[in-house]
Order: C-alpha cells, then structure tokens, then sequence
C-alpha cells in the first residue's frame, strides 16, 4: 500500500491536496449509495480535517461509521499527520 508524502510538515497547501486526493477516491463509495462529502477545513496543524456529509449520508444513522471508520480511517493510512476527521453540520 502506497502513501502520500509527509506533507503536513512541508505546506498546508500540499497536505490539503494530498487529503483532496483520497477524499477523491473515497466519493465514488458514498456516491454509489446516493451521498457525498464536502471537504470544509483542515486545521492549521493538518491534524484535523473538518468534512461535510451530504446527500444521503448526511441523515444516514450510520454516518458516524462512515466518517469514523471508512474516510477517517483511510485519510490517516495514507497522508500523514492526518489523526482525525470531524464531521460538520
């Protein structure tokens, strides 16, 4: 399994897209079952990433898992620095 490069430490703007990127490859999963998300922010640390749910994932009662364990989980496998995504409404 590839990574993307520590960007956290090298720029905000390169981290950013490094989690655009995997945001990217996540969507199609969340489109298939009629949702998306919204990248909002990164926090200025790159530790945090703030995301929107939206469509029908948005009012999903699994939606937690959805963010927690499907694009958490996969942002912090593969760009570093990444520890968390916090859903906003």
């Amino acid at each position: 399994m590839s990574t993307v490069p520590d960007t956290a430490a090298k720029g905000g703007d390169a981290h950013r897209r490094a989690i655009e990127d995997m945001i990217g490859k996540v969507r199609p999963f969340l489109v298939q079952d009629g949702g998306d998300c919204e990248l909002v922010d990164v926090s200025e640390d790159g530790k945090v990433v703030y995301l929107r749910l939206k469509g029908a994932c948005a009012f999903c009662p699994s939606a937690i898992y959805t963010l927690k364990l499907g694009i958490e989980q996969t942002l912090r496998e593969q760009v570093p620095g990444v520890e968390r995504v916090e859903a906003v409404p």
